[in-house]
């Protein structure tokens, strides 16, 4: 099986936008460039937890509802949110209305605050989970060392539905690895992208 498909331009991308048109745009300008904006970085951790055991494209198309519902993921917000907003949430038909992970985005949230007191943001936080050394082939794998590692320390902490598959997913996507099969012709923008990134301290 190709591990790539032509995008809109001709141009080779990562086999896995063939399964929706929509993935192309997602795929070009999001997967795997560096992101230290902790709400970004919150929402990301919220909707992979949400994708267990659905498809990405259904929680991408649900993703403005999800905004909606969760006041744009600013934690400080969700946070202070009480068992009538996990009532309200089980009842909008335009995000995931699964009871635990509502509950857990809320849990998080309140995780995610605390966070930000002792490390000063999210994202001096996990950028530390970043590995030196990865040289397994691009898409070959669902965990790695350091997202079994990033998810135990976020579970130790209290956070909730952050298994090492869902952490993996996450930093795929937020760019602390560049997972771009070899030939997609975004793999070298992404590289580019992280090597002009300053990590956060």
């Amino acid at each position: 099986m190709s591990k790539t498909v032509p995008g809109p331009d001709g141009r080779p991308r990562c086999a896995w936008c063939a399964a929706a048109p929509e993935f192309f745009d997602y795929h070009d300008r999001e997967w795997g460039f560096p992101v230290d904006d902790d709400i970004r970085l919150f929402e990301k951790i919220c909707l992979e937890s949400f994708q267990s055991g659905l498809s990405w494209r259904t929680i991408l198309a649900k993703r403005e509802n999800f905004r909606a519902a969760f006041a744009g993921f600013d934690f400080r917000k969700v946070a202070l949110f009480g068992d009538a907003d996990v009532e309200r949430l089980l009842q909008d038909a335009g995000i995931v209305r699964h009871r635990g992970k509502i509950e857990a985005v809320i849990n998080n949230a309140r995780c995610a605050c605390d966070m930000v007191d002792t490390e000063g943001s999210l994202a001096t936080f996990l950028w530390r989970f970043e590995p030196e050394d990865d040289d397994a082939a691009p898409q070959s794998r669902s965990t790695s060392p350091a997202s079994v590692a990033l998810s135990k320390e976020l579970r130790r902490r209290g956070w909730k539905f952050v298994g090492p598959t869902t952490v993996f997913a996450f930093m795929q996507a937020m760019g602390l690895i560049n997972d771009h099969v070899e030939s997609c012709v975004m793999r070298s923008e992404v590289a580019a992208a992280r090597e002009a990134f300053r990590r956060p301290v």
